[in-house]
């Protein structure tokens, strides 16, 4: 299924161009196009689903298919040793900016640690 609105359902068609690093049947992985790491990609399935929220029984070959892609990437830019990070965001409140399921691969410099450490006023 691609949503005809959807920016990365227009990459994985072809109709946006993007720096492609691999890709396989089912998943698509290029070069972020705002780095937040010296290393920054994103891992699509070629399929669209709006989010890792909504990954069904279904779709978990799929989501097999997208992490070892991901790693997949990782490795041929020399991170597995160094380590490095992927993250999935759900919704607007953690960030999700395009809702079609990815992953972002992100490293080469040391990222930091992703959680607040001080939680005294966030609590909800």
């Amino acid at each position: 299924m691609i949503d005809p609105d959807c920016l990365f359902c227009k990459i994985v068609a072809g109709d946006i161009p993007a720096d492609t690093v691999l890709e396989t049947d089912d998943v698509l992985v290029f070069r972020d196009i705002a780095p937040q790491a010296p290393v920054h990609l994103l891992a699509v399935p070629k399929r669209h689903i709006p989010s890792i929220a909504e990954v069904g029984p279904e779709d978990h070959g799929l989501l097999g298919a997208l992490v070892q892609a991901a790693n997949d990437a990782a490795g041929a830019f020399g991170l597995e040793d160094r380590g490095y990070r992927i993250a999935s965001n759900v919704g607007d409140e953690a960030g999700q900016t395009v809702f079609h399921l990815h992953l972002h691969i992100m490293g080469g410099a040391p990222l930091g640690a992703l959680a607040v450490t001080d939680l005294q006023d966030r609590t909800p």
